[in-house]
């Protein structure tokens, strides 16, 4: 058998994110600039290519693979990808095979990606309101994406909604969505926004929303139980006790989640970052395409884990972006 992949600071490395193209058919404020200069279609990784590098991944041990973008579902026949990698989940050694997506494609692609073997999606959502959902996002529509939940919920995935928090933009929704989520049966989780990438004239400070004023206003009216509870990514979790509900927080910044980071992301040019915190990451397109043999891929895989560093350094505490990073979010993957 393959030795697992352990990082230097004794870390397991179970989980893979894996960014399939930078395209996104939304424009996010706190993701892209208005007018994004794309990656050549010739630097991507091919979707055998993707086959290869993921499976080489899970011969390593990772038990749980999620595809990101941009927005994955405007890759061109991505159901492909998806049904190859359904192997895995077949054979055993794959746990779980999911992707987060802005919902957009969601209508299209729902029944297709129940039939590949998976059973839960992200879906992006900051806002319910029409306006500032088109305002957030630039060129997206609500009711678009409202539908492609719709359509998601009744192919029998589970849906849970990933909420970045915005100051000034969605704090007068905090109980709106949660309300919301839990008439649809849907798990929520927000998000601090990260520092990363030239976003144009947006405020990195001020949209900065600390997760713990979050959960402060939340318990004001509602019951707030820690969860004990670990889905293999970095968000703890409570209970709000009136309703049932789970609600997850991811605080990169207010409280970081390093100590127990298992996971690694690949770009959609076959970068490895194993810290999405930081600058530092290897090349795996080259030992890819170098050799028709898996071994020298394996190699500078275990060699770019050799190099995962201990965190990241995001930090606004002293009201300056330190520890921004200068790719954006859709180039190493959401």
């Amino acid at each position: 058998m393959n030795a697992p992949l352990i990082d230097p600071f004794a870390r397991a490395i179970r989980y893979l994110r894996v960014s399939v193209t930078d395209r996104c058919d939304f424009r996010c404020v706190y993701c892209m600039s208005e007018n994004m200069t794309f990656l050549p279609k010739k630097e991507l990784l091919t979707l055998e290519e993707l086959d290869r590098m993921c499976s080489a991944f899970v011969r390593l041990g990772v038990e749980k693979l999620r595809i990101t973008g941009g927005e994955p579902l405007v890759r061109r026949d991505i159901m492909t990808f998806f049904r190859s990698m359904s192997r895995h989940l077949d054979s055993g050694a794959l746990k779980e095979l999911t992707l987060t997506t802005n919902g957009s494609q969601l209508a299209r692609f729902a029944d297709d990606l129940y039939a590949a073997g998976v059973r839960r999606v992200n879906v992006s959502l900051d806002t319910l309101d029409e306006a500032k959902f088109a305002r957030v996002t630039r060129w997206g529509r609500l009711p678009q994406v409202l539908r492609g939940i719709d359509a998601a919920q009744k192919a029998g995935l589970r849906v849970k909604l990933n909420a970045v928090a915005l100051k000034d933009f969605n704090e007068d929704e905090l109980f709106t969505l949660t309300s919301w989520c839990a008439s649809r049966d849907i798990d929520l989780t927000f998000i601090e926004v990260m520092p990363m990438g030239d976003i144009g004239n947006e405020d990195r400070i001020g949209q900065y929303w600390s997760l713990k004023d979050l959960r402060s206003q939340l318990a004001q009216h509602y019951t707030v139980t820690d969860l004990p509870l670990s889905t293999g990514g970095p968000a703890r979790y409570v209970q709000l006790e009136e309703t049932g509900q789970k609600i997850g927080f991811i605080t990169p910044l207010s409280h970081n989640f390093c100590e127990s980071c298992n996971r690694v992301r690949i770009t959609c040019t076959g970068e490895i970052y194993t810290c999405l915190g930081q600058e530092g990451h290897s090349d795996l397109r080259g030992p890819l395409r170098s050799s028709e043999s898996d071994s020298v891929l394996e190699d500078a895989i275990r060699a770019a884990i050799a190099l995962k560093p201990k965190g990241h350094d995001f930090d606004y505490s002293r009201q300056e972006v330190d520890g921004q990073v200068s790719r954006h979010m859709s180039h190493t993957g959401g």
